[in-house]
């Protein structure tokens, strides 16, 4: 998720009613040499409570001064990150290839967990390949070293995203240790994560690429599961609002330039997910792909999401 959860994502998901919110991945080392992007990923201790700091890291050092960085600035909580499948991380012996030894991951758990100061959370895959299933040996020693609680994809590293995620194969982790655990992997409805918790036994449901154009997702998810523990599912006019609020968020955050080009992508899925609802038919989608995302204009990318809520909410009434 990162270059998606930033502090305007995480804003409006946790206005949405999402229960816990965790930051973009945030390398240790970078962070501690106060690289300028790593500085603006670990912001957000001012506005939300709690705040998750996700850290990433390869070096038991670095974790550590990390982790008593992430504390300074007002972290609640410490995600370490051991599921991460990208080449450019996994090259870099970090997220995922840390499942490749589990005595090294340790290490960084325990430096992690030594120097913090506050609760620290482990996030990680089944395992680096179908061979090496070691989700649950991982668990179990991170919880002794003092991890609160853990969070499993159903998948292997190599796997990446495709095919489905094995939620039942989760249910080892959950055997395996006694803290909190949440699953992971293709969670998109309150259907999904009944079927989630009823195969593995998770205590909680974590939702990644399912919010993308959505950052409602997780409280209308929650809110159905358990009425009043998120919110009800917001109406076009509101799904608008909320976008217009991260976009004006973004612009804040990353100034109008660089904001423009990171709300994008946030852009295109919302466009995509009317579609998906055939609110948009696909040669409007197409057109508005081609005229909004490349447009430098702030003020023409709001009035063109107005307009395109306001021809879904047309679509709507004439069916």
């Amino acid at each position: 998720m990162s270059g998606v959860t930033d502090e305007p994502f995480r804003l409006a998901a946790h206005a949405t009613g999402a229960g816990l919110v965790v930051s973009e991945m945030v390398a240790s080392e970078e962070l501690v040499r106060q690289r300028r992007d790593m500085v603006r990923r670990a912001q957000g201790a001012q506005g939300l409570h709690p705040f998750v700091m996700q850290l990433a890291g390869r070096e038991a050092h670095w974790m550590a001064e990390g982790a008593k960085l992430a504390s300074d600035m007002g972290a609640d909580i410490i995600d370490i990150n051991m599921g991460c499948p990208a080449r450019q991380v996994t090259g870099g012996l970090s997220g995922s290839a840390l499942m490749r030894n589990i005595d090294h991951a340790i290490t960084l758990v325990d430096a992690t967990v030594r120097n913090s100061g506050v609760p620290v959370t482990l996030k990680m895959r089944l395992g680096w390949d179908e061979k090496s299933l070691n989700a649950p040996e991982l668990a179990r020693r991170a919880q002794a070293a003092g991890v609160a609680m853990i969070t499993v994809h159903g998948r292997t590293r190599c796997q990446f995203y495709t095919g489905r995620a094995d939620w039942g194969a989760i249910k080892a982790v959950r055997d395996a240790i006694t803290i909190p655990l949440v699953a992971n992997g293709d969670c998109e409805t309150a259907a999904d994560a009944r079927a989630m918790l009823g195969a593995c036994g998770a205590d909680a449901v974590m939702i990644g690429r399912g919010a993308y154009g959505r950052p409602w997702l997780a409280g209308v998810i929650a809110n159905e599961l358990e009425n009043g523990s998120g919110q009800a599912a917001p109406t076009l006019a509101e799904e608008c609002e909320i976008l217009l609020n991260q976009l004006t968020a973004t612009l804040a955050l990353y100034g109008d330039a660089l904001g423009n080009k990171t709300f994008r992508k946030h852009l295109g899925w919302a466009l995509w997910r009317m579609a998906q609802r055939g609110l948009l038919r696909a040669s409007d989608l197409a057109h508005l792909r081609s005229t909004l995302l490349p447009e430098t204009s702030n003020a023409k990318v709001r009035g063109g999401l107005i307009a395109a809520f306001a021809r879904a909410a047309d679509v709507r009434e004439a069916a």
